[in-house]
C-alpha cells in the first residue's frame, strides 16, 4: 500500500499502443489510442501532434487542423504543428494562411540534417505561393 507517483501498471498506455499501431501503419485504430491518450493528457504536444498527423492519414483534414491549432495554442512555436497545418491548409486552398504557417515553421524549425528536407521543402513551397503558384501537393502533402 505505498504511495504511487504514476499510473497505476494496469492502466494500459495509450501512447505507446498509439505509437505501436502507427509503427504498423493502422492509422484508424493509432487514432483511436491516441484519443485515449489525450483523456489522460490534453495538454500533451507530443499527442496532440501525433493525433492531428493520424487525422490526416485517415482522410479527416478538418479535424488534423482542428487538433494543430489546439497544439499552437499551447505552443505557437511548435513547428511540427506549423508545418502540417500549412500543407493541409494548401490543400483546402487557403494559400495566404498556409503561407503564415510555412514562414512559422521555417523561424521556429531547428536546425540540422533530420530537418533539411523539411525546411527545403516548407521554404520551395513558400516560394510558389509567393510567387508564380501553388505548387501540386501528393497525398501526404509534398510536391508531387
Amino acid at each position: 500500500m505505498g504511495g504511487s507517483s504514476g499510473r497505476d501498471s494496469r492502466q494500459p498506455d495509450f501512447l505507446a499502443e498509439a505509437l505501436d499501431l502507427e509503427a504498423r501503419g493502422d492509422f484508424a485504430n493509432a487514432l483511436t489510442s491516441y484519443r485515449l491518450a489525450l483523456r489522460e493528457r490534453p495538454d500533451d504536444l507530443r499527442v496532440l501532434q501525433n493525433v492531428a498527423i493520424a487525422y490526416s492519414k485517415t482522410g479527416q483534414p478538418d479535424e488534423a487542423i482542428r487538433t494543430y491549432r489546439r497544439a499552437l495554442q499551447l505552443d505557437p512555436t511548435l513547428s511540427g504543428a506549423h508545418y502540417g497545418l500549412a500543407f493541409l491548409l494548401l490543400k483546402k486552398g487557403d494559400a495566404e494562411q498556409a503561407a503564415t504557417h510555412l514562414d512559422a515553421y521555417l523561424q521556429t524549425a531547428p536546425d540540422g540534417a533530420e530537418t533539411e528536407r523539411f525546411r527545403a521543402h516548407a521554404a520551395r513551397t513558400l516560394d510558389a505561393i509567393q510567387g508564380a503558384g501553388e505548387p501540386a501537393l501528393d497525398d501526404t502533402g509534398t510536391e508531387g
